[in-house]
């Protein structure tokens, strides 16, 4: 199987354009704090143009680097709303589905009693 073989694949064009959406996100938080890509790039140990991909959305930037700049920019805090079961409206009502289906079925169950 080839390295990287998952990312060799197209993204959806939702996905793509979340990443590029991110993406720049990043790059108006470090804009706004004044620091340059080089000073960014050298706090959180990357080069410059691995910055630059995370910054153009690009889905080839590794989990760790995206942390690691939303540490630095101070937006950490944020990371652990992304998924987060509070907000997952679909989840929620699949769980809300799943308890009702299992209430439903105890009460066929209760019935049966002879």
């Amino acid at each position: 199987m080839a390295k990287n073989s998952l990312l060799s694949r197209a993204l959806s064009p939702e996905a793509d354009t979340a990443l590029q959406q991110l993406g720049k996100n990043i790059r108006r938080a470090r804009i706004r704090r004044g620091i340059k890509q080089a000073e960014l790039a050298e706090r959180a140990g990357m080069a410059v143009p691995t910055l630059r991909r995370l910054e153009s959305g690009k889905a080839n930037v590794g989990l760790a680097v995206l942390v690691q700049v939303l540490e630095i920019l101070g937006l950490i805090d944020q990371i652990g709303n992304i998924a987060h079961p509070d907000t997952d409206t679909l989840g929620k009502a699949l769980e809300e589905q799943q308890l009702r289906q299992r209430v439903d079925s105890k009460r066929v169950d209760d019935d049966l009693d002879f």
